[in-house]
C-alpha cells in the first residue's frame, strides 16, 4: 500500500471519529457546559472518550478490510489457493461482530472459498480474533473482575467501564472457564529461581469445603447425603451435616532461611513478657507458590506440589519441611510422595492447632472468663515446645482424674491428649525451633481463606465442578503474581488452536 493510498484511505474510512471528536470538543466548550458541575463535565468526557476510542477502532478495522480487499483482489488464482489450501473464489464483504472493552465493532473481512469446503478468512488469523464474539481485552476484563467477587458484582463493574452491557452472566461463566484451561500448561514451561542449599524449602497443605450444586458432589458426599436424616426440617441440630460440600485441597511452596528460636519466642512465660529481650522472629517466607483444586483429588494436588519442591530443588540438597494439621489422609499421602521421590522431608505439626486444642482442654479446668486459663495453656504449650509433649498429655489426663471429671467433663482434654499422641512423631518443637524451621502453617490457613472463603464461599453461592476450579486456579494463578504473563501465554495458545493446523478455520459463515 503506497503512502498516499494509506492516507486518502485513513482520511475517509477516521472521518467519524475525526466528526465526532469536533463535536465533543464543541460540546465541552459550550457556555451552558461552563455552568455544569465538575462532575458531570468528567462523566461526559469519560462517556465521549469511550466512543471516540470505538470510532477509532472500528475506522482502524474498516481500513484494514479495504487494504485486504486490495491485496486479495490482486492475487492470481495460484496465489489464493496458496495462501487458502485449495481455496480460490474470493467474497467480500463478510461481517462479524466483535464485543470489546470500549463498545462493540464490527470487523469486515474476505472470505476464500471453494466446493465442498469451510470458508477461509485470512483476516481472522492475522488479527488473531478468538472463537466467541468477545475480544481478548473484554475476556481478560471480565476474568480479573469475576475471580474477585461475585458475577452480579462482576457484571456490575463491566458495564461502568465499557459504558454497556457487554456480556451476559452465563457468557461471562463460559468466558472465566475457557480462560483456565491453560494453567497447567503454563506451569509446566517454568523454572523456578535458584536458591542457596542452606535456604528452607517449606510446603503445607489444607483443605477447605465449597457448596456444590448436588449433581457436583463426590460420590461418597453424595450418598451420605441421600442417607441422612434431619430431625428438623428448616435447620440442623447438633452434630447433622448439609453435605453439600466438596473438599478443595490447597498446597503452599516457598522459601525461607532458617531463623533459630526459643519456646518463650513463641510463647510468652507465665506473667508476661520483661522488656529485657526482644522475641525472635520466625522464618519469613519468600517466593511463595499456591495451587488448589476441587476438581482434582488431594494426592494430585500434593503431587503438584511436590513438583514444584522437585523443581526448586532437583538434587534434593534442601532441607523440606513440610507443614501438616494433623490429618491422617493427608500425612499418608504426604509420605507416600515423598517416598515415591526419594526425598527425605521433616513433617512438623502446625502449633496453632496444637494450641486450639489446648485452649479446648483448658475449658475442662477453667470457665470462659477465667484469666488462669491463659496461663495453663501457656503452660502447657510451653512444654509442648520444649519437646515433652508426652509430660503435657500425662500432665493434663492426670489433672482430671484428680478432679474427678466425668467422660463429658473431660471430653476436650481427652480430645487434646488424643491430638498430641496420634501425632507424637511431628512435635519435636525443640528440635525444629533449633534447626530455625517455622511450626505454624498459618500460609496455607491464610490461602484457603483467600482462595476459597473470600469468593468461593459467598453466601448464596452454589457451584458446578468447572466453575469452581476455573475461578480457585485463576485466583491461585493472581495470588503467585503470574497473571500477566500467563495471559500472554494463554491468547498465544488460543491463537496456536485456532489457526496452526491449515485445516482450522474460524467462525464459518454460509453462503
Amino acid at each position: 500500500m503506497t503512502a498516499g493510498y494509506a492516507a486518502a484511505a485513513a482520511a475517509d474510512l477516521f472521518d467519524r471519529a475525526a466528526s465526532f471528536l469536533t463535536c465533543l470538543i464543541d460540546s465541552l466548550s459550550r457556555p451552558e457546559a461552563l455552568l455544569l458541575p465538575h462532575e458531570r463535565v468528567e462523566e461526559d468526557a469519560e462517556n465521549g472518550a469511550r466512543e471516540l476510542a470505538r470510532l477509532l477502532l472500528q475506522g482502524h478495522f474498516d481500513l484494514r478490510a479495504r487494504r485486504e480487499e486490495a491485496e486479495l483482489a490482486a492475487l492470481a488464482t495460484g496465489g489464493r489457493a496458496q495462501l487458502a489450501a485449495g481455496r480460490t473464489r474470493l467474497e467480500k464483504g463478510h461481517r462479524r461482530q466483535l464485543a470489546t472493552v470500549v463498545g462493540p465493532v464490527t470487523v469486515t473481512r474476505c472470505a476464500l472459498r471453494a466446493p465442498g469446503l469451510p470458508n477461509r478468512y485470512p483476516a481472522d488469523q492475522v488479527l488473531g480474533l478468538p472463537r466467541e464474539r468477545h475480544s481478548l481485552g473484554l475476556r481478560r476484563l471480565v476474568v480479573l473482575e469475576a475471580v474477585r467477587g461475585s458475577y452480579d458484582h462482576a457484571l456490575e463493574a463491566i458495564e461502568r467501564r465499557c459504558g454497556a452491557r457487554a456480556v451476559g452472566k452465563r457468557q461471562a461463566e463460559q468466558l472465566v472457564r475457557a480462560a483456565a484451561v491453560d494453567i497447567a500448561a503454563f506451569y509446566a514451561t517454568r523454572t523456578p529461581d535458584p536458591a542457596a542449599s542452606t535456604t528452607l524449602l517449606v510446603l503445607s497443605v489444607d483443605g477447605k469445603g465449597i457448596v456444590m450444586r448436588p449433581g457436583h458432589l463426590r460420590e461418597a458426599t453424595r450418598k451420605a447425603a441421600e442417607r441422612a436424616t434431619r430431625t428438623f426440617r428448616t435447620r440442623l441440630s447438633a452434630g447433622e451435616k448439609t453435605c453439600r460440600k466438596r473438599m478443595a485441597t490447597l498446597a503452599v511452596v516457598h522459601d525461607a532461611d532458617p531463623a533459630v528460636r526459643r519456646p518463650h519466642d513463641i510463647i510468652a512465660p507465665p506473667g508476661g513478657r520483661t522488656t529485657h529481650r526482644t522475641p525472635r522472629k520466625g522464618p519469613k517466607a519468600r517466593a511463595k507458590w499456591l495451587t488448589a483444586s476441587v476438581q482434582h483429588d488431594a494426592d494430585q494436588v500434593i503431587a503438584a506440589a511436590f513438583d514444584e519442591a522437585q523443581a526448586r530443588d532437583p538434587q534434593h540438597r534442601r532441607c523440606w519441611v513440610v507443614l501438616v494439621d494433623g490429618a491422617a489422609h493427608q500425612l499418608e499421602l504426604i509420605h507416600a510422595e515423598a517416598a515415591r521421590r526419594g526425598v527425605t522431608i521433616h513433617v512438623v505439626l502446625d502449633i496453632v492447632h496444637v494450641i486450639e486444642k489446648l485452649w479446648a482442654a483448658s475449658r475442662c479446668f477453667h470457665t470462659a472468663t477465667d484469666p488462669d486459663a491463659e496461663t495453663w495453656v501457656g503452660t502447657q504449650a510451653a512444654r509442648i515446645l520444649a519437646g515433652d509433649a508426652s509430660g503435657s498429655v500425662t500432665g493434663i489426663r492426670t489433672q482430671a482424674d484428680r478432679l474427678g471429671l466425668s467422660a463429658d467433663q473431660r471430653a476436650a482434654a481427652d480430645r487434646a491428649c488424643r491430638y498430641l499422641e496420634n501425632n507424637a512423631a511431628h512435635l519435636h518443637y525443640d528440635q525444629a525451633l533449633q534447626a530455625g524451621w517455622p511450626i505454624a502453617s498459618s500460609i496455607v490457613e491464610g490461602a484457603a481463606r483467600h482462595l476459597v472463603a473470600d469468593r468461593l464461599d459467598i453466601t448464596g453461592s452454589r457451584w458446578t465442578v468447572p466453575g469452581a476450579e476455573a475461578v480457585l486456579t485463576l485466583r491461585a494463578l493472581i495470588s503467585n503474581g503470574d497473571f500477566p504473563q500467563y495471559w500472554t501465554f494463554h491468547t498465544r495458545r488460543e491463537r496456536e488452536r485456532l489457526y496452526l493446523r491449515p485445516d482450522q478455520h474460524n467462525n464459518e459463515l454460509p453462503a
